[in-house]
């Protein structure tokens, strides 16, 4: 993918002087009295905005939070909480500055945060009137938000139409490398592993997967479905029978080119969705009507961990079971050690996937750990983000 990167910019020294607006992704969780409760998006940010700072650039960042009404900002929506975090990793002032839209005062060697990009009138909608402004404000802009690079917003997409020169931070372009590295270019054989509640919601994801990768791993409530595909009982598991047919093509459509979709041969079921509930290893075939899969089988998951193991590049993208409950939690602790002790490049997104990688502390074995979810989905899915789109579209015109 041909785009323009900052880290090139700065090392050229085009960079110095130079007003850089920084569109990241600072949208952190918060308690109640807006405290943050985990801050590794703005951890992520850092990076870039050190970038800038050493280059001697004037640096405006920007993020959204939450869910605002745009031209309303009440203090549940101040990005207050994160400039103050930023100071205390960046070692530095981060001024905040509200209503910036039609000026910013900032000098070299300076940043500071605007204030939540989300309450500017017509933000979400992308009005050029709007994105011309904030052009203007810059002579570099910076996309390193990969979680909205699906969205095309007037932060990250048309002030990029519009800025003198649009360019990727480290952090985008780390998901761009990432993403050609797993699926425009991968070291076969390709296993997905494609995991979640239901098949309606990553149905195109696993079209699209089902035209280019060697193994389909599918998890949860998806697997149920594609097991009554199969013809095995899954008693009063989580399916949607409605889509039996659509399960089946996805299975014909990887037989056909001589791949899989691999069924479970043995499942761990519950009578009953709860943390303390007893946990029956049961062959596919035996599952009783009374019966809830909570968990692939240990034989099953001794398969897929092979699988994984001899797997030349591996996408993954939610758990196998409801890990959360540790007597279920065993399908996908063997998947994540497979992919920890493999040699295949692995990239990994999605918040429940995300919270299964820390759950058994294998970040560090892990390829590359996507930030973005609804973004990595729809790469998933084969759709071209806006974020990517643009700035491809201004490095051929730079």
């Amino acid at each position: 993918m041909q785009i323009l990167r900052f880290s090139d910019l700065c090392a050229q020294g085009q960079a110095r002087g130079q007003r850089v607006f920084i569109r990241a992704d600072l949208n952190v969780p918060q308690d109640d009295t807006g405290r943050i409760t985990e801050d590794t998006r703005i951890r992520a940010s850092v990076p870039c905005i050190r970038m800038a700072l050493d280059a001697g650039a004037a640096v405006m960042v920007t993020s959204h939070l939450g869910r605002p009404t745009e031209g309303t900002l009440t203090p549940a929506d101040s990005l207050a909480p994160v400039a103050e975090r930023l100071a205390e990793l960046l070692g530095c002032d981060v001024p905040l500055v509200a209503d910036w839209v039609d000026g910013v005062d900032v000098q070299p060697g300076q940043v500071v945060l605007l204030e939540n990009c989300r309450v500017n009138v017509g933000e979400k909608k992308n009005r050029p009137e709007l994105a011309q402004k904030l052009a203007k404000l810059c002579d570099i802009y910076v996309n390193d938000a990969f979680g909205t690079a699906h969205r095309a917003e007037g932060t990250t997409y048309g002030i990029a139409e519009y800025a003198k020169t649009a360019c990727a931070g480290p952090l985008l372009a780390a998901e761009i490398d990432a993403i050609t590295k797993a699926l425009a270019n991968p070291r076969r054989p390709l296993a997905a592993i494609v995991a979640g509640s239901k098949v309606s919601t990553k149905l195109t994801i696993l079209k699209s997967l089902a035209n280019n990768v060697d193994r389909l791993i599918v998890g949860g409530g998806i697997a149920n479905t594609f097991m009554l595909a199969a013809g095995l009982p899954i008693g009063k598991s989580l399916a949607e029978p409605d889509l039996l047919d659509e399960a089946r093509a996805v299975i014909e459509a990887m037989k056909a080119r001589g791949a899989e979709v691999p069924i479970p041969t043995d499942v761990v079921v519950a009578k009953t969705f709860a943390a303390d509930a007893p946990a029956t290893v049961k062959a596919a075939a035996d599952v009783a009507e009374d019966d809830l899969i909570l968990d692939i089988g240990p034989e099953t998951a001794r398969k897929l961990a092979a699988q994984l193991q001899s797997a030349g590049t591996i996408v993954w993208n939610g758990p196998v079971g409801v890990f959360e409950f540790d007597a279920f939690s065993h399908g996908t602790e063997a998947i994540a050690r497979a992919i920890a002790e493999s040699d295949a490049f692995s990239i990994a997104g999605g918040g429940d996937t995300l919270a299964a990688i820390a759950k058994y502390g294998i970040e560090q074995q892990v390829g590359y750990i996507s930030t973005g979810g609804g973004a990595f989905l729809e790469v998933l899915e084969g759709k071209e983000l806006p974020a990517f789109e643009i700035l491809q579209k201004r490095a051929r015109t730079a």
